[in-house]
């Protein structure tokens, strides 16, 4: 007896969405060209290494070394200070010269990547950063803002009670004309480049290599989480929880935008909130 045609989309709207929650825990392997020889293979490999060791993959290894220190260091991880952004002089204008400097160096570190990319034909759009669609970017952007912000703060609380994150304080920059400019400056070059390198360029190159999607994810998830360890065990696992949820988006949508505008918001929100609200809220560091 065949199904009414109520139950009959109710089920259809099951399978579907059993479908796409498969899809998302185990993505189809990506074509991305035929085999490599063992010269370009080693050529990739050695590009890869190259990047990591210029960007963020020295960063991991300089945020482990630093956690090793602290855990080795008398008392809890949660009675000893890092602090994200800071001055670099007592000089106003050489002070702000240092700041417009390392949020170069991010860009560059973006611009790198995004080179590489074109330079393997995979120009701007085809990684994701094609024509801005403004109302979905946007509201995309938001929704991980807040799956991953909120979560996130959580965690930092919980993880910094129990002693396995440092006191994390977002900006000690002095008050400056300029300060609140620079580290929403600071939010958008950090953003793109982490999106750009450690998802959109890594995870490309590795599929080049003929890594699947998740064993590239989680590479991808490791590396993000690695260069925050100086913060803390906390930290690092929080920021490869986000590395997961990042990477697999783009994985699935092959679309930057949404990342590039959640990271940056949810840098605002840490950079600046914190620095407005400092001097009002007691129990901030």
């Amino acid at each position: 007896m065949p199904l009414p045609q109520w139950a009959a989309r109710k089920e259809l709207a099951h399978t579907c969405s059993v479908i796409d929650v498969k899809g998302w825990i185990k993505p189809d392997k990506r074509d991305d060209g035929p085999p490599l020889g063992p010269g370009e293979r080693r050529a990739i490999i050695i590009e890869i290494s190259v990047v990591l060791l210029v960007t963020f993959g020295l960063s991991g290894l300089s945020s482990i070394l630093s956690l090793v220190e602290d855990a080795l260091l008398a008392g809890s991880l949660a009675d000893q200070t890092v602090a994200l952004n800071t001055s670099s002089s007592s000089l106003g204008i050489i002070d702000l010269l240092y700041q417009v400097l390392r949020i170069l160096r991010l860009c560059a570190w973006g611009a790198l990547g995004l080179y590489l990319l074109w330079r393997a034909g995979l120009g701007p759009r085809l990684v994701g950063l094609g024509r801005p669609r403004a109302k979905t970017d946007l509201l995309q952007g938001l929704g991980l803002a807040a799956l991953i912000g909120l979560p996130g703060l959580l965690f930092y609380l919980v993880g910094n009670a129990v002693g396995l994150n440092l006191t994390v304080v977002p900006s000690t920059i002095d008050d400056h004309w300029w300060r609140i400019p620079a580290l929403i400056a600071y939010a958008f070059a950090n953003s793109g480049a982490e999106e750009i390198i450690v998802v959109a360029y890594l995870i490309s190159r590795l599929r080049r290599l003929g890594m699947g999607e998740n064993s590239s994810l989680l590479l991808s998830a490791l590396l993000r989480g690695s260069y925050h360890l100086y913060q803390g065990l906390g930290a690092g696992v929080g920021n490869l929880l986000m590395g997961l949820v990042f990477g697999r988006y783009w994985q699935k949508t092959n679309r930057l935008w949404p990342l590039l505008i959640a990271h940056a918001l949810i840098d605002i929100v840490a950079f600046v909130g914190y620095t407005l609200l400092r001097d009002h809220l007691s129990w901030l560091p």
